[in-house]
């Protein structure tokens, strides 16, 4: 028999992957902050918890992949007196996160599950809304490699190719480096464009030579052309890149690690975010040259 699956967090990315695992023949428990957006997994055949703690005590496979590490905790502990997720986990389920947290946030998470004989995968993902639709996406897991064998018939379903990094953290640290990465791909690309743009020549010129050479990239393929457009409908949204380069930063600080390039481009990020009256994709970093 298949694993009944709880899934918390229906944004961009968990929607799509909710609505994979219940054609793919799972029964879906699904809860979320603002109860609307379940209203399609519902449609299709999911059942729609009253609460985070709901989902998790009737699952035996239980999936999160919300904002940032506060919405995290406050699932998982409760708020204002009221139990979170993690305490309601039956002993012998399995928890996997794939939002983009710290790996001190997923060490602790680990910890609290071994208590109670849960266990944990931290798995971040990355392939974008396009990827989670198709069932695309790519996830970097820390934990152990038994619990990963056991949770292939879900990842299957939800992406094309995962990694066991290491240990719980191992995820999470995987995830904030290749996003710094990602967050300097694109604002470089942006700088180049406003340099060749204010010589008088086409950006689309740039973009052609580049496609052509060792400066091509998978990013800049797809994200050059929100630039070109000006059209920043949100796949990534910048709000979640700047988060993610924060985490990458306080992570180089505990470790001693200095980042000079991604300090960089936090504060480009940062100062883009400042000003954006809409929620936008971290290509909308263009603006800070367009002003």
């Amino acid at each position: 028999m298949k694993p009944s699956v709880g899934f918390i967090g229906l944004g961009l990315m968990g929607k799509p992957m909710s609505l994979n695992l219940l054609k793919a023949g799972f029964a879906v428990t699904v809860w979320n902050r603002t109860a609307s957006r379940a209203e399609e997994v519902v449609a299709a055949g999911g059942t729609l918890a009253t609460s985070a703690r709901e989902v998790a005590a009737n699952c035996d496979f239980l999936i999160t992949i919300v904002s940032d590490p506060p919405a995290l905790e406050e699932v998982l502990w409760g708020t204002n007196g009221q139990g979170g997720a993690l305490s309601a986990l039956k002993s012998g389920a399995i928890y996997m996160d794939s939002s983009t947290v710290s790996p001190d946030l997923a060490r602790k998470i680990a910890a609290a599950c071994a208590k109670q004989k849960v266990r944990f995968l931290d798995a971040p993902v990355t392939g974008g809304d396009w990827g989670a639709r198709k069932g695309e996406l790519l996830f970097m897991i820390g934990g152990d490699g038994e619990t990963i064998k056991e949770a292939e018939p879900l990842l299957g379903v939800m992406g094309k190719k995962w990694f066991h990094l290491g240990p719980n953290g191992a995820g999470q640290t995987i995830k904030l480096a290749m996003n710094a990465i990602l967050a300097l791909q694109v604002e470089a690309l942006a700088e180049a464009m406003a340099l060749v743009s204010a010589a008088g020549l086409q950006p689309e010129k740039l973009v052609e030579v580049m496609q052509s050479s060792m400066a091509r990239s998978g990013v800049l393929d797809v994200k050059s052309q929100n630039l070109l457009k000006g059209d920043y409908t949100p796949s990534f949204p910048l709000r979640l890149m700047l988060k993610d380069v924060n985490l990458a930063m306080e992570l180089a600080k505990e470790l001693g690690v200095t980042l000079p390039a991604v300090a960089a481009a936090q504060a480009t990020y940062g100062a883009v975010k400042r000003d954006a009256k809409e929620d936008m994709d971290y290509s909308g970093v263009m603006r800070f040259w367009k002003k």
